[in-house]
């Protein structure tokens, strides 16, 4: 049996996650089944569901124990540790062939998230953390942005499958924020932008309604490389919990505050 450190998981986790990415990669511009998930934006692939096959293979192989949170298949019983597996963020780009998506992979036990991994098979980029060991693309250090001011931020975000049912929490914080940072981006996978914020490529993040596998890696990324990971009603970080923000220390606090307005605004949460 494979040991548990986080190093060792974060080992297991790039190797499962190159094997999935190599799946995407390889059925990227052939043939492809799209079916819908209960909505008409909630798409799921054929590849999607081989790579998660291979993972699941993989991963049990090497943990037969642990237990699996998967986004195609669900959950897996198991003892001690759980992995949280998408196994292709940002299906809607990949079924219409554009080239941004990945293979996200995180390992969380009692204290948290142990290891993440996020893989763009496109750009053969590698995002890689365990805890307490610091993040890497493709083995080089990470380091969150030193933007200070929230005028000179870009920032990154995307909408939940109900924002058409729902659309005054996701799409009011985006007109609020887009007022105050130099840009945002959407660019439709969050594991991804969690991962460019990690990378100092955004200087946050903001999204309602994600889903453990969206965020697990992830969030592991981001405070590896010395950001930060909040709800975005300012409660901590809880991979069980979908509402997230994230962002460079030096534009953490203003970020928030802007949150916390909106909700208030909103009704969300009690006014001061």
């Amino acid at each position: 049996m494979e040991q548990e450190t986080p190093a060792a998981l974060r080992r297991i986790a790039e190797e499962a996650a190159r094997l999935g990415g190599r799946i995407l990669a390889e059925r990227f511009l052939g043939e492809r089944t799209i079916e819908l998930k209960g909505s008409s934006s909630n798409l799921v692939t054929d590849a999607d569901k081989a790579s998660e096959a291979a993972l699941l293979e993989f991963l049990r192989a090497h943990y037969p124990h642990h237990a699996i949170l998967a986004e195609e298949s669900g959950i897996s019983q198991g003892t001690g540790l759980r992995w949280l597996i998408d196994p292709l963020d940002g299906t809607t780009n990949y079924a219409h062939r554009v080239p941004h998506f990945c293979v996200s992979l995180a390992v969380d036990g009692p204290q948290g998230v142990l290891a993440g991994v996020v893989y763009d098979p496109m750009l053969d980029e590698l995002f890689s953390a365990a805890r307490g060991e610091g993040a890497t693309l493709n083995g080089r250090p990470l380091k969150a942005s030193e933007t200070t001011q929230m005028e000179r931020a870009l920032l990154c975000t995307g909408f939940p499958y109900d924002v058409r049912e729902r659309p005054d929490g996701p799409v009011g914080l985006f007109s609020r924020i887009v007022r105050r940072a130099q840009g945002i981006r959407r660019t439709g996978s969050a594991a991804l932008d969690l991962a460019y914020v990690a990378a100092g490529r955004f200087d946050g993040f903001f999204e309602f309604g994600l889903k453990p596998w969206d965020i697990g890696a992830g969030s592991l990324l981001v405070q590896e490389a010395g950001g930060l990971m909040e709800q975005i009603d300012g409660r901590p970080f809880d991979v069980m919990r979908g509402d997230v923000l994230a962002s460079a220390p030096g534009v953490a606090a203003e970020f928030q505050k802007e949150c916390h307005l909106f909700l208030q605004e909103l009704g969300r949460i009690p006014r001061a």
